[in-house]
């Protein structure tokens, strides 16, 4: 019996080739980790864009503030110093008693021109307001310390607020950041 003979062009068959199901379950368990971890990137960074927000409006919310003390240089350059005005929530205190009181200074609303004490405390008043809108718990403080002899009138403007926290992994989740603190010094 004569074999039939193989044709030069035909190989013998090779095993078929392919994933075997566990290397499929392999890359789909990388592949869901490595999810995983672009969704944590993710959640960390749209709270650091909250806290940068925050963090933005205190600064424009002190340069508000400094911008109608300059403003109004008729109060802030003749201040009673030392001069310390403490901002809790909604509630204004201040050495200087003229500056509470329910004033109003639009055009039309009330006496028109305003004196600068009443100028000052209504600028105080709307401060103290936007501030709260804006930020969570906030506080503030500015304080006028006594000139040296020849010197201008200078103010710190310093806020306060709370801020939410993201933890990165479950060992800085214990980890607590202080209150910021946004501090601008003024010369009115």
């Amino acid at each position: 019996m004569r074999r039939p003979q193989q044709r030069k062009s035909e190989r013998p068959r090779a095993p078929e080739r392919g994933f075997s199901l566990l290397e499929v379950l392999v890359a789909l368990v990388i592949i869901g980790v490595g999810m995983l971890g672009i969704a944590k990137i993710q959640a960390l960074a749209y709270a650091s864009t909250g806290t940068a927000s925050e963090r933005s409006l205190a600064a424009i919310e002190a340069a508000s503030l400094a911008a109608s003390m300059r403003a109004n240089r008729g109060y802030w350059t003749l201040a009673p110093t030392p001069l310390t005005i403490t901002v809790t929530g909604a509630a204004l205190a201040s050495t200087d008693g003229t500056l509470i009181g329910a004033y109003n200074c639009v055009s039309g609303a009330g006496p028109t021109p305003c004196a600068t004490n009443v100028l000052a405390g209504y600028d105080l008043q709307q401060w103290v307001t936007a501030l709260n809108a804006l930020l969570p718990n906030v506080t503030g403080t500015i304080s006028c310390p006594t000139p040296a002899a020849a010197s201008p009138i200078a103010c710190t403007i310093q806020i306060s607020w709370s801020e939410r926290y993201t933890a990165i992994n479950s060992q800085s989740a214990g980890n607590t950041m202080a209150a910021p603190t946004y501090t601008l010094y003024v010369e009115p």
